[in-house]
């Protein structure tokens, strides 16, 4: 069952009612000690006051019978006790409210009276009968003791009344402050219940697949981060960025694997559909079996190739380790360039290398991979007589090297995507073949092995194409 103070609005005015409670309390609580303090200090003056005006009650007396009032009783005030204690005898009598009359003391309120020291000072007694006094006690010439007090009635009966007046107003008090802060409180969290509409409306979009458009934010005016509130919404509106880039580059994931899927199984399909139509034509000529068998396997050599380069990049993907021992760039660009030259003689090859060994730290079939990628790359999209140089240097972290060519360059559109898997530079990139220029058809898988394996090694692959000015930069650490 939810607690009826499980809202933060409860909280906080249950809270603010209970400061104004506690601070009523300790309020009243000082006033009305404060109040009896000062009451009975006056009520301590009135006592003194009334022992100047007590006579002494034993002059006109009879023995046997109750002490009679002193002649100047009629000096003290209603309830004024007079008591005389000496002599092995105790008498004493209080003011009635009736005017000139009195009411004797009995027995045990006289031995409460004896008790009280003869120090001059005000002390509290309760007498039997007569309720709460504060009582004086001197010595008179005569070695007596005498006793004079007042009621404390009034003073209680203020006290009482003050007590019950805070009681009210404490509890007016409160109910005021309840409502009050309800309002408030109300109001001070409407923008909070805002933000908390904001994500309740994102919560219902559907994220699960599809492309995202999560364009629901928290208003400007609830994220300002000065206040307590405008953090919540700022942080609410960094979360739904940070979400939305997320969700739109798991929809970009999702259709770059739909599209490798898609040109994966046309790479495929198209040398299974070759094999097959070759196969199908040595059943029914058995004289043009020698071709067939040939192009089913120059085709059975062009899918090996795809599918090992396609469980290439799943293994990088899947972050199997590579080897890790010295591998010397220079030696490796130069035999690289060496068997370029021989395959494409039509292209000017260069090299510019240091006069001392670059050494680098990887895998070195798989750095070899990565220059024949590129080189086959400069080779294959660009027209015979281009200029093909390729350069390396030390870094203060490894080495780098380039592969520069003076070719038609990459389309500009095709730049910043030249390294995702199945990309091709045909349109621009072309070599003479035969009877004209022809695009060159490849799988497209080249450059993001390049970029796979120089990732893998911890190192950074860059490219810029300009028409007759296309650089690709490798750099590995050392």
């Amino acid at each position: 069952m939810r607690s009826p103070f499980a809202s933060l609005t409860s909280r906080l005015v249950l809270t603010a009612v209970a400061l104004v409670a506690v601070v009523c309390l300790l309020i009243a609580t000082a006033t009305t000690l404060a109040m009896r303090s000062s009451l009975m200090d006056r009520l301590d003056r009135d006592v003194r006051s009334s022992v100047l005006r007590a006579g002494d009650n034993d002059n006109d007396h009879d023995e046997a019978g109750p002490p009679r009032p002193p002649l100047d009783s009629r000096y003290q005030g209603p309830g004024t006790l007079i008591a005389s204690i000496g002599g092995g005898t105790a008498r004493g009598f209080v003011n009635s409210e009736e005017r000139a009359g009195s009411t004797p003391l009995s027995t045990s309120a006289l031995q409460e009276l004896s008790a009280v020291p003869t120090d001059g000072g005000v002390h509290g007694v309760s007498l039997p009968g007569f309720g709460s006094y504060r009582v004086t006690v001197v010595q008179t010439p005569d070695g007596d003791r005498l006793v004079t007090g007042l009621p404390t009635r009034d003073v209680d009966a203020t006290v009482s009344s003050l007590v019950g007046w805070e009681l009210l107003l404490t509890l007016l008090g409160v109910g005021a402050a309840a409502g009050a802060g309800l309002v408030v409180v109300r109001r001070q969290l409407r923008p909070l219940r805002e933000v908390a509409q904001t994500a309740h409306t994102v919560a219902e979009l559907p994220l699960a697949s599809g492309e995202i458009d999560l364009t629901e934010r928290v208003p400007e005016h609830l994220t300002d981060e000065r206040t307590e509130v405008g953090q919540v919404g700022a942080a609410l509106n960094t979360l739904l960025v940070h979400v939305e880039s997320s969700l739109e580059a798991r929809h970009r994931s999702e259709q770059q694997v739909r599209q490798f899927v898609a040109d994966a199984s046309h790479e495929l399909r198209t040398p299974l559909t070759t094999i097959a139509g070759y196969t199908e034509l040595a059943r029914r000529r058995p004289g043009d079996a020698g071709t067939a068998l040939g192009k089913v396997e120059e085709e059975s050599g062009r899918m090996t190739a795809l599918v090992e380069d396609l469980l290439l990049l799943a293994r990088l993907d899947a972050g199997r380790p590579l080897e890790r021992e010295p591998v010397d760039l220079t030696r490796l660009l130069l035999e690289a360039v060496s068997d370029a030259r021989v395959v494409a003689p039509d292209h000017r090859w260069r090299l510019d290398l240091p006069d001392d060994a670059v050494e680098v730290t990887g895998d070195a079939h798989r750095l070899h991979q990565v220059v024949t990628n590129l080189l086959t790359n400069a080779r294959k999209y660009t027209p015979a007589g281009t200029t093909v140089t390729v350069s390396a240097r030390r870094t203060p972290d490894g080495g780098s090297f380039a592969v520069h060519d003076d070719g038609p360059g990459f389309p500009p559109d095709l730049v910043e995507h030249a390294f995702e898997r199945f990309a091709r530079g045909d349109v621009a990139r072309t070599r003479a073949s035969g009877d004209g220029e022809q695009p060159v058809g490849g799988a497209g898988l080249g450059l993001s092995l390049v970029q796979a394996i120089v990732h893998a090694h911890g190192g950074r692959v860059s490219l810029t194409s300009h028409p007759r000015d296309t650089t690709i930069t490798v750099s590995l650490p050392g």
